[in-house]
């Protein structure tokens, strides 16, 4: 039985690490355990070191957003409290867990007969207990002030290194004397780094702010994980580092705008946002179709030839240019939105909902649950809270 299990287990790795699936024709894993020059050639093992970093990145996150975030957060007047909180009611508590938190018409005058309350009193409570289960803004602006120095950080680093690498500026190098490619240190580093960040998000998104795109951003960071480990597993690094830089240049633009937002810098918020859709457009629509693209599809045919996992590489590069088409599509009808009238419909919002208590103090003389400030939704930032760029 052991002898049986054994042979099967041996059959699943050597399936699975096959050098016809990884390697070009005439190429053996044997021909990759030479030094090399700096860290040798990429090896599989190499990313058992991902783990601890990642464990350490963690650990620089939540000493960062205690001890520099909220102080940040304090000094721009996000407050550190309590969400407000709905006034105790058994019947509406029971509509809002078993049937609906957006009541419509019809259900809101029947609660308002009911109750002998006002219609607009009954809106207030559920506006109030739908903030009462959001996350405060200081959460919020400590979780994206990390994510936008950690990106902005890794693509100064990304830059001076590919600043000075051949195929920044010769991308045909990519697939000269492939795959005998030395591993560099500066590019095991970035690589190893990189892989880190998106294990830490991994596994922090099941503690971080459970927002409604939770599910496709798991998918995200893993679609991420795997191209990062495939193409380092498979020598494709230098290429990786042109695509993980030319991603990075406008992720921190995006938590930039989104840190603006938290701090009701309407104007801010707004330039930031066009800025990024202007970035996000011209990196993910231009550069990354004609140059990156290019290359691993025509030049890399023409300079080392197809074998099975470039074939998987070159798919997974086409998915994920299908979704920059449909990202590219929905941020840009976002900005678009925002230069004509400064800031997005009502119906357009969904992560932040702080403004419906906003929109009550407009009204506060006629309704009980008003409180004292005036335009308040004027000052929210409306497409800030778009589930689908909120969360690239």
């Amino acid at each position: 039985m052991a002898t049986a299990v054994a042979g099967a287990l041996g059959l699943l790795w050597g399936w699975l690490w096959s050098e016809r699936f990884w390697l070009p024709q005439n190429v053996s894993w044997a021909d990759l355990e030479g030094p090399g020059d700096g860290y040798g050639y990429p090896r599989a093992r190499h990313i058992l070191s991902v783990f601890p970093v990642a464990a350490g990145i963690f650990s620089v996150r939540l000493l960062f957003e205690r001890f520099i975030a909220k102080p940040c957060a304090l000094h721009v007047g996000i407050q550190d409290s309590d969400p407000y909180l709905a006034q105790p009611n058994a019947i509406l508590e029971k509509v809002f867990i078993s049937i609906t938190k957006y009541p419509d018409e019809k259900r809101l005058e029947g609660l308002s007969k009911q109750l002998d309350w006002d219609i607009r009193k009954i809106q207030c409570w559920f506006r109030h207990r739908r903030n009462q289960d959001k996350p405060p803004t200081l959460t919020k602006f400590c979780e994206s002030m990390w994510r936008f120095t950690f990106y902005l950080c890794i693509f100064c680093y990304g830059i001076k290194f590919l600043w000075s690498s051949p195929w920044f500026w010769d991308i045909r190098q990519c697939w000269h004397s492939y795959p005998y490619q030395p591993l560099t240190s500066g590019l095991y580093y970035y690589y190893i780094m990189e892989l880190a960040f998106y294990w830490s998000l991994m596994f922090s998104q099941f503690i971080d702010i459970k927002r409604k795109d939770f599910l496709i951003m798991f998918v995200h960071h893993l679609a991420t994980i795997g191209l990062i480990t495939f193409s380092y597993i498979n020598n494709m690094v230098r290429v990786g580092t042109l695509i993980m830089c030319l991603h990075d240049a406008s992720d921190f633009l995006l938590e930039a705008a989104k840190l603006a937002n938290y701090a009701k810098y309407q104007r801010l918020c707004d330039t930031l946002f066009v800025i990024f859709s202007a970035v996000f457009v011209v990196t993910r629509l231009g550069i990354y179709p004609f140059w990156i693209l290019n290359t691993t599809f025509f030049e890399s045919w023409e300079i080392i030839g197809p074998y099975p996992s470039w074939w998987l590489f070159n798919g997974l590069l086409l998915i994920l240019q299908f979704l920059h088409v449909f990202w590219s599509y929905l941020i840009v009808r976002i900005a678009f939105k925002a230069l004509i009238r400064g800031k997005v419909s009502k119906d357009d919002r969904s992560d932040v909902e702080s403004s419906s208590e906003e929109e009550d103090m407009a009204t506060n003389m006629k309704s009980p649950c008003g409180s004292s400030s005036s335009n308040g939704a004027n000052r929210v930032n409306g497409h800030m809270g778009s589930s689908y760029w909120a969360e690239e």
